[in-house]
């Protein structure tokens, strides 16, 4: 059993009041000077007297006691008790909310959303907070983003949970989690609460330095959703693919309805079982840049409808422009195989552009091309001087990466190269990833084939010279030819186009240096700037459809965005968050807070009050006015 607890004890000596007023009493009594008649009243004089003596008085004196009850009423309510839950009770207590897409699905239909839910547990702990406690709200989506400081303000707290809305991106706990940590350096954190419907990842890279309760809120109804769209170039046309998952309790038919530029083009109807996924296929026509949308229109109740629109825009379709110098005649020879491929410089060594999609090249100057690929034949890069060297002796190829997109159904068995590269003495693999570099081919004495990444701009090296060895004779090198015109499509977008997921939207290139205007669906814009590249990016996305990108008020692109989460649309919960060292269960009971009691005895209080005036001033007949 819990006894009732006390934050100020210092108010008990509101108590000691008691002591003045019944001293008061006792020197209540004035006796009037009055004339009697007769001496026979002199029996009720000595009545008057013994009633005035100690402990005499209190008989039958109802003010008293009502004053008496009213400061010991307002005594404790100054003391602020409060009945305790039977949990820790802390002093500073963040409260992470998860606002992430799947905590907008509803129950059923009609009813209430998963963070209407934990709104209404959350002011619960708002409205008993004790005068000590203090609370500090942070919203948790795909970042994590503080709502109120520590503070016991209930109108301040109350306000901003009210403002918390659902954003459609996937949850991320990491962030909300180090900003916690970071508060917990300037107050005592004990305790974390967190409120979620267990759509979280279930294995965290964080290591708890204090208790984490996690709160599991009850789970949604069913679902289905589009968590994917993706498009191939197949000749003069487009293949989109959409693929649809259900949740584990979703079973139903839903309709599914392609619009190009607004318009409807395409209908299909799929029937889905608990947990199935589907994928359909729609054929565009692929002339000139479209912008799609794809609508889901479930038959029965479906919890989330963040998933049910997706957007996928299209480019027109253009020559991939290669550079590559005329001395690599073996590279030119396939390329000239190749479809919808504009080499350059032209076979008489004229001609050329500002930029390319793809820079295959042994010429070390041609490195600070413009391209979006880069295929270095033959040159050591500078920063790898250090590392390793190139001799004149016979190298092999010992082991490669056969998923790597530029060697995918390349055969390298066999491959002889007159050109070694020897790695310096303790120079290891982890040396070459330290610089930025991964080693897609290996030979006996050091790397042959290295990638790197920098700036969004894939680059491969070879090493050796292709010419000084068998691989241009081999059927894999008109294969990795093809490999390296389809990743440089990939990057220019012409052979492969994505759906935009919500978060940040995808680095655009612009003009350089311009100040663009970014329109997001609901209408809230904000101002950007490109860099000397052009390149627009960190432009914040959390919201499902169309961005509009405008320049001195005229509409240069549009990029529809999606939410084109798995995850989410799956409505999937884990009972256990497993952190580096410890594993957190869902709590069982609903958290409760200590239920403050000084509010009953002020009230208490104010009655007796009443009550003591009422008496006071009442007038019955026979006492005097």
């Amino acid at each position: 059993m819990s006894w009732p607890g006390f934050v100020s004890l210092g108010g008990a000596w509101l108590f000691l009041l008691l002591v003045p007023l019944v001293i008061f009493y006792f020197l209540k009594l004035k006796r009037p000077r009055m004339d009697i008649p007769s001496l026979a009243l002199w029996r009720s004089v000595l009545n008057d007297q013994r009633v005035n003596a100690p402990f005499q008085r209190f008989k039958r004196n109802l003010l008293l006691l009502l004053q008496a009850l009213l400061l010991i009423c307002l005594a404790l309510a100054a003391m602020q008790p409060f009945w305790p839950s039977g949990a820790d009770r802390a002093q500073y207590l963040p409260i992470l909310i998860d606002t992430s897409a799947s905590m907008g699905a509803l129950d059923t239909a009609g009813g209430r959303s998963r963070l209407e839910a934990a709104k209404e547990e959350i002011r619960k702990l708002i409205d008993n907070l004790l005068p000590d406690q203090r609370l500090s709200l942070i919203a948790v989506s795909s970042t994590a983003r503080r709502l109120t400081d520590f503070s016991d303000n209930k109108r301040v707290l109350r306000d901003a949970l009210a403002q918390i809305e659902v954003s459609p991106v996937a949850s991320r706990l990491e962030d909300a989690l180090r900003m916690t940590q970071a508060l917990a350096r300037t107050v005592p954190v004990e305790t974390v609460v967190l409120y979620t419907d267990g759509n979280v990842p279930a294995d965290i890279d964080f290591e708890l330095p204090f208790q984490l309760n996690y709160q599991k809120l009850p789970p949604a109804g069913q679902n289905i959703g589009i968590t994917a769209i993706n498009a191939r170039r197949s000749g003069e046309r487009w293949d989109v693919f959409v693929r649809i998952d259900g949740s584990k309790e979703a079973q139903t038919t839903a309709g599914v309805q392609l619009l190009k530029n607004g318009q409807p083009i395409d209908d299909e109807v799929l029937s889905l079982e608990p947990g199935q996924s589907q994928r359909i296929v729609f054929h565009v026509d692929g002339e000139g840049p479209s912008s799609l949308e794809v609508r889901l229109k479930p038959d029965g109740f479906d919890s989330l409808a963040s998933d049910n629109t997706v957007y996928l825009d299209l480019p027109v379709g253009r020559p991939l422009t290669v550079y590559c110098p005329p001395d690599l005649t073996s590279f030119r020879h396939a390329l000239r195989g190749l479809k919808d491929v504009t080499l350059y410089p032209q076979d008489d060594g004229k001609g050329g552009a500002s930029s390319y999609d793809l820079a295959i090249s042994d010429r070390p100057s041609d490195a600070a091309l413009d391209a979006a690929v880069l295929v270095s034949v033959g040159v050591l890069p500078d920063d790898l001087a250090k590392l390793v060297k190139v001799d004149s002796e016979i190298a092999e190829v010992v082991d490669w990466q056969r998923s790597a997109p530029l060697l995918q159904h390349v055969l390298l068995t066999d491959v002889q190269i007159a050109e070694r590269p020897v790695s310096a003495a303790g120079v290891r693999d982890r040396d070459y990833e330290e610089q930025g570099y991964e080693i897609l081919a290996q030979g006996r004495t050091g790397p042959l084939v290295l990638k790197k990444d920098a700036s969004g701009r894939p680059s491969y090296f070879f090493l050796f010279h292709t010419d000084r060895s068998t691989l241009p004779y081999r059927v894999g090198f008109p294969i990795l030819v093809t490999n390296a015109v389809q990743l440089a499509q990939a990057q220019a977008g012409l052979a492969e186009a994505r759906g935009q997921s919500t978060g940040l939207l995808a680095p655009r290139t612009l003009k350089s240096e311009t100040v663009y205007r970014v329109t997001a669906p609901d209408g809230e814009a904000v101002v950007s700037k490109t860099n000397a590249e052009g390149l627009l990016s960190g432009v914040s996305a959390a919201q499902v459809g169309r961005y509009r990108i405008e320049e001195g008020g005229r509409e240069v692109a549009s990029v529809g965005v999606s939410l084109l989460t798995g995850a989410e649309s799956s409505l999937a919960s884990v009972d256990r968050l497993q952190f580096k060292e410890i594993a957190v269960g869902a709590s069982e009971t609903i958290l409760k807070s200590d239920r403050p009691l000084w509010p009953f005895f002020a009230v208490l209080g104010f009655v007796l009050l009443l009550a003591e005036w009422w008496f006071f001033q009442r007038r019955p007949g026979g006492l005097p006015a």
